[in-house]
């Protein structure tokens, strides 16, 4: 999983989250547009980080895609993001 594994150490480096899920959901695309045979191309990330207090949720994505923007395009062709506070993520778990 390179691909995966560079997404991880770009929003490590640039967000310091307290979580952070990436899925590779390539194999959902088979057929689709962008989606390559060795799959690295669909991507799912949960991003837990105290630097989106108080951004917007579209600040919030534009800060993953400032991180990720070499990968995005290729070897990223689509990216679903979920970004939380420390505290919206609590509040959600219950």
């Amino acid at each position: 999983m390179q691909v995966a594994e560079t997404i991880r150490r770009k929003l490590e480096q640039a967000l310091a989250p307290e979580r952070l899920e990436i899925v590779d959901e390539s194999h959902l695309h088979k057929g689709h547009a962008g989606h390559r045979p060795e799959g690295e191309t669909h991507f799912r990330v949960t991003v837990v980080s105290s630097g989106f207090s108080g951004r917007s949720r579209v600040e919030r994505q534009r800060l993953i895609t400032a991180a990720l923007h070499e990968e995005i395009g290729n070897p990223i062709h689509a990216l679903s993001m979920k970004t939380l506070t420390p505290e919206e993520a609590a509040a959600a778990s219950g």
